[in-house]
């Protein structure tokens, strides 16, 4: 039988696993067994709440929560209630979270209790539900069992909302079939195994906690989440990671850099550990270098992907040794998804032209549906594909560069918007960025351009004050006109919540302050 919800791998696992553990933090641990029947109901709850009984239509349910695993439940109860979950981080400015709000006019908010307040000044006539109390409803089998009739696989599961670049909040949403193809493909790929423990790194409202909520759920492994506050304090993180007996991590780059940065791992090195994931910005191969030092024997894995292809559509399983200053592949596609380059004209480069540089276009069952209620967006991004002159196939453009190099892989490059023009010549900043990450003593760098008084800066954080020896290092590995004209050096670089570099901070305090 063909898999229309996401929500059957929790069926499944809960028939089949009943008293293992799903989810845990600190302070609550739910078994597969628990997790479902919290998260039924919570989705009779949100039947009644949302007065939905008699019109069975996929709608928003925003859950405005911190991180636990009672979250996942309310994620959950939303998809077997019919409709789809929208994460939002309880951290966010109020009108940020009013733009959302405005945007979505979603059916129902769920909040705990510490944040009710917090949304209860933006939420104006939305209604709100504590998840104590929706956890607290008896489930109707009867009304969830109607839903899972009707339900499709093109139903969205949930709406991600990503930044804009004109300020305002874009909502990608995704569907059951590209979120089941997601967990099927990529955990097959990395090799998740029933007996793993994952350490959850990232907010669940940003794309890359998918892999540690979907891949364990799919496979039956166990996921916990590790605190926020141990990731300014490495060497109990790696204890957090020994005691929990983590065998698999997904993190953000910056994440592992901090272990690097500070040499945690000389001080504890975390012996069940035996895969280690990164993405969602380019590993610098110094930091990989140090993590591979420790875990020679170790399964590491570069992965890339927006938001708007689910999340993951390459993937790299690092196969040799890099330099410092060499940039690690993003890999190939994953199954069931088409990744190639299109260049200025829409043409297209092959593995044949090696270090020709173009934009990663997707297409597959990973595509989002689109932007939530915002059609033009929409259209702007995901486009008729302009090799197919023959019939409807969209394509998304991920406004991202990357080339081929000699064995086939792909190799991110940039975004195409941090392409710039100094001096005459074509500069992309992420090259710079890729140098300075390489230099000896520096632990982080972002180039900004300041195009009204063009001039490159850069802003790094570093253990030492030689500035003008960085400069002499990058004067050997970049040409003269890629040389920022600007060092900023900071005592550390500003993070969004998903764990990279905020340009935008960064912009306002060197380019509009």
């Amino acid at each position: 039988m063909i898999q229309k919800n996401i929500t059957e791998y929790l069926i499944r696992q809960a028939e089949g696993h009943h008293d293992k553990t799903a989810y845990a933090d600190e302070t609550v641990s739910l078994s597969y067994g628990e997790l479902y029947e919290e998260s039924c109901r919570i989705g009779t709850a949100i039947s009644k709440y949302a007065d939905r009984l008699s019109n069975m239509k996929a709608c928003p349910v925003v859950v405005f929560m911190e991180k636990s695993p009672h979250t996942l439940a309310c994620f959950f109860g939303s998809l077997l209630s019919g409709n789809f979950y929208v994460p939002v981080d309880e951290n966010m400015p109020e009108e940020r979270i009013r733009l959302i709000l405005d945007n979505l006019s979603p059916s129902l908010i769920i909040s705990d209790e510490k944040n009710m307040d917090k949304i209860g000044s933006v939420a104006g006539d939305i209604p709100i539900v504590t998840h104590k109390e929706a956890s607290g409803c008896a489930a109707d089998e009867g009304y969830l069992k109607k839903v899972e009739e009707v339900s499709i696989d093109t139903d969205p599961a949930y709406v991600i909302y990503t930044s804009g670049s004109t300020g305002t909040p874009k909502g990608v949403a995704v569907s059951h079939r590209s979120l089941i193809d997601y967990a099927d493909h990529f955990s097959a790929a990395a090799g998740f195994r029933f007996d793993d423990v994952v350490a959850s790194q990232a907010p669940f409202h940003f794309d890359a906690s998918l892999i540690d909520i979907y891949c364990t759920l799919c496979t039956g492994c166990t996921m916990v989440i590790v605190p926020i506050r141990l990731f300014s304090l490495p060497v109990k993180l790696l204890e957090f990671l020994e005691e929990k007996q983590v065998t698999l991590i997904r993190w953000v780059p910056s994440a592992l850099n901090i272990v690097a940065t500070f040499k945690a791992l000389k001080v504890i090195r975390p012996g069940y550990l035996r895969e280690i994931i990164f993405g969602a910005e380019s590993m610098p191969a110094k930091c990989f270098n140090y993590w591979r030092s420790y875990y020679p024997d170790a399964v590491f894995m570069q992965i890339y992907g927006p938001t708007e292809i689910t999340g993951i559509c390459t993937y790299y399983i690092v196969d040799r040794d890099f330099a410092d200053d060499e940039v690690i592949p993003i890999g190939r596609a994953i199954a069931n998804s088409s990744v190639f380059l299109l260049d200025d004209e829409d043409r297209l480069i092959t593995p044949q032209q090696v270090g020709v540089k173009g934009e990663i276009c997707i297409k597959g069952s990973c595509l989002a549906l689109g932007y939530y209620n915002a059609p033009e967006l929409t259209d702007k991004s995901f486009t008729q594909d302009p090799l197919n002159k023959n019939y409807p196939e969209k394509i998304y453009r991920s406004g991202d560069l990357a080339s081929y190099n000699e064995r086939g892989e792909l190799v991110f490059s940039s975004r195409k918007d941090f392409q710039i023009k100094h001096m005459g010549h074509r500069i992309e900043l992420g090259e710079i960025e890729a140098a300075a990450c390489a230099v000896e003593g520096i632990k982080a760098a972002v180039c900004l351009f300041d195009d009204k008084k063009n001039k490159i800066i850069m802003a790094y954080v570093s253990d030492t004050d030689d500035t003008a020896g960085i400069i002499r290092t990058l004067q050997k590995r970049l040409p003269r006109y890629m040389i920022p004209n600007i060092m900023k050096q900071l005592e550390s670089m500003p993070l969004t919540s998903g764990g990279k570099a905020d340009r935008q901070r960064l912009k306002a305090m060197f380019i509009e302050g």
